[in-house]
């Protein structure tokens, strides 16, 4: 029985044989510094581990691996530059070291490997999972245009913000986990199913986020606290802040993420017991649940060995009790 460790030891297998370096060297060494850089490495396990799920073997999807987590690295290269951010798993940035031209220009080329890599793994439902993957890269950058945009709003609603996350976020988990059963030739009903379990496991997950980028523990989770608020974000902590606020309270919220106040730290601590004070935290909790539930539902309702579902049991589980 294959567990969720199992299957990140194949994805860390599969990108320490990978050869990411070519010529021109100034193109390709900050591709590979990208890629080599870690992380959690999810969407590339999901994937394998659906394809597993019904019946395929590593070698069918191992390319597709390569390709869904250089695709992710790409929109994390382009998502630092748009934000000027300067570190990246506690390392410099790309454009950091580089500068923005090389930064973008790199990034451009992993979209393009990724390609590469799904054109040389065969499938006889190729086409299949080259529409999944094109439409799932066009959504995420569908959402990230939206979030760009509420920087600019201060009338977003929930409902609204909830399908940005959804594109920007849990599409890529759904799009990883629908072309690995794709690659073994799934059912299509299970296919539904399985994209449907990772939409609301993605949008678990971006929630966490949000809570955690407010109430973390920072020696956990690595960075400050509040970051969020300091950006002025309309994450789902303020846009659900507001429906429980009085109009005194909602007022000063607005004032707050409106962008005037000059000290920091203090307007973090005033948005913070804004949110202690309307009983925020375990609203979002809440929300958090109730996607995890829907996720169970999909999992539960997939026609397949019990023990083939271990991983992603396992995941829901890991990323319910995560701090960072």
């Amino acid at each position: 029985m294959k567990d969720l460790k199992y299957y990140l030891g194949q994805v860390e297998e599969i990108f320490s044989n990978e050869q990411f370096i070519a010529e021109p060297r100034e193109l390709y060494e900050p591709i590979d510094y990208t890629l080599r850089l870690g992380g959690k490495r999810i969407r590339p396990t999901l994937l394998l581990a659906a394809n597993a799920m019904f019946g395929g073997k590593i070698t069918a999807a191992r390319d597709a691996a390569l390709g869904i987590e250089t695709f992710h690295n790409f929109t994390l290269l382009h998502d630092d530059l748009m934000d000027r951010s300067p570190l990246r798993r506690g390392k410099p940035t790309v454009y950091t070291k580089w500068g923005d031209n090389t930064a973008i220009l790199s990034g451009d080329t992993m979209f393009a490997l990724a390609w590469r890599y799904f054109l040389r793994q065969p499938s006889p439902r190729l086409q299949e999972i080259l529409q999944c993957f094109n439409e799932t890269a066009i959504e995420v950058c569908e959402g990230q245009q939206k979030d760009m945009n509420f920087e600019r709003r201060g009338d977003v609603s929930i409902d609204e913000y909830m399908d940005m996350i959804r594109q920007k976020t849990a599409v890529l988990l759904a799009g990883a986990l629908k072309i690995g059963a794709l690659y073994a030739g799934a059912p299509e009903d299970d296919v539904r199913k399985l994209y449907d379990f990772g939409l609301h496991l993605g949008l678990a997950f971006q929630l966490q986020d949000d809570l955690l980028d407010g109430y973390g523990d920072t020696a956990v989770f690595g960075k400050k606290t509040g970051q969020d608020i300091r950006d002025n974000k309309k994450t789902f902590l303020p846009l659900t802040a507001e429906t429980l606020c009085n109009d005194a309270q909602r007022d000063e919220l607005f004032k707050l993420f409106s962008g005037s106040e000059t000290d920091e730290e203090e307007k973090v601590r005033r948005v913070m017991a804004i949110y202690d004070a309307v009983g925020l935290r375990p609203k979002v909790e809440e929300a958090i649940e109730r996607e995890f539930g829907e996720a169970v539902t999909c999992l539960n309702s997939i026609r397949t060995d019990e023990t083939l579902k271990l991983p992603f049991r396992e995941l829901m589980e890991t990323l319910k009790g995560r701090k960072k």
